[in-house]
């Protein structure tokens, strides 16, 4: 038995959630549906722009979420990622261990510095639009990595977001040399479309000669593979990856799983805000084969998962709603 279900590795971001509308974003100069990064002046730039709107915080990063979803369903998870030692840093610790999840930060001992944050700016349409500012986490690298952690876990999560960082791409690779070692499977997210357009080779470099399972969505799986079809993708991405998952949307998602392309259906619901819906996609497909069932019963859950996500603020699920998600599973 191991002791970690998922060990993640990824930016560690606080999220400052804001509702906008599509003119309020065209006037502040932001590129709609994908995340942008920017310094410190332009994102206190925004800050002071968006001023009163009513906002969020959570402790975040694409690979953050999905651990503590893997963690909100019961699972043992730990995250490695690196904060500063300011009030965002003493914030994402306590946030981050009140959710049961283990990591390499502590109270002390954090370098000084500026704790990154993303602003998540949520149109009517429920599309969600991120710019970050990385500060810190920029400077992640392999002193974060706990090769232990990663030895005693079943599965190794890396964040697709760490391809523009020099530093992150290193420990990344560094993490996925201990866990081939240890003989821990490895899953990748691609984290996001302009990921994929503009370090797509860095992301090459984190697949190297396979991995055992990918998340993405259809943009990134387009782009990733040069093709205009998701079932040209789907054939591409049989040559990388054991098992992958395309989400859809609306649409639902597409599942490979080894053998056979499956089609997993959407859960029709009225979206308000897509932040985070395909972190807590790739928590729930990972804490559900990690305990047990088949790779289309843990699709389905994980779309369940991610329709009650999106009729909400925030990336998170509550309470209530992870009970109920759970009691979908079947008895094994």
């Amino acid at each position: 038995m191991k002791q970690y279900h998922v060990y993640g590795i990824g930016n560690a971001l606080v999220d400052y959630e804001f509702s906008i509308d599509d003119a309020a974003l065209t006037a502040i100069d932001v590129a709609k549906g994908v995340m942008t990064l920017v310094d410190r002046e332009r994102q206190d730039f925004l800050i002071s722009r968006l001023g009163g709107q009513e906002h969020k915080r959570a402790c975040g990063g694409s690979a953050a979420n999905t651990i503590i979803g893997v963690a909100q369903f019961g699972g043992k998870a730990y995250y490695s990622c690196r904060v500063a030692n300011d009030e965002s840093g003493d914030f994402y610790y306590k946030d981050l261990k009140s959710h049961g999840v283990d990591t390499n930060l502590g109270l002390a001992n954090r370098p000084e510095g500026v704790t990154g944050k993303c602003l998540v700016l949520v149109t009517p349409d429920a599309e969600r639009t991120m710019n970050t500012y990385l500060g810190i986490t920029a400077e992640l690298c392999c002193d974060e990595v706990e090769p232990d952690a990663i030895s005693r876990s079943e599965y190794l999560y890396m964040e697709g977001y760490l391809s523009a960082s020099p530093s992150g791409k290193l420990a990344v690779l560094e993490a996925k040399k201990i866990a081939q070692q240890h003989g821990v499977k490895t899953a990748l997210t691609f984290s996001d479309p302009n990921m994929v357009q503009f370090f797509g080779a860095v992301l090459q470099e984190f697949v190297g000669d396979g991995i055992d399972m990918l998340f993405c969505n259809d943009k990134e799986a387009l782009l990733y593979t040069k093709t205009d079809t998701v079932a040209g993708a789907a054939e591409q991405l049989k040559k990388i990856a054991t098992n992958f998952a395309i989400t859809m949307g609306a649409h639902g998602a597409v599942i490979w799983d080894g053998t056979t392309l499956h089609k997993i259906p959407a859960f029709p619901v009225k979206a308000v805000d897509t932040n985070g819906a395909g972190d807590i996609f790739a928590g729930a497909y990972l804490y559900a084969i990690t305990h047990g069932y088949t790779q289309v019963q843990a699709g389905t859950f994980a779309s369940l998962a991610a329709s009650r996500l999106v009729t909400r603020f925030g990336p998170r699920l509550g309470g209530a709603d992870v009970v109920e998600v759970l009691r979908q599973l079947p008895a094994r």
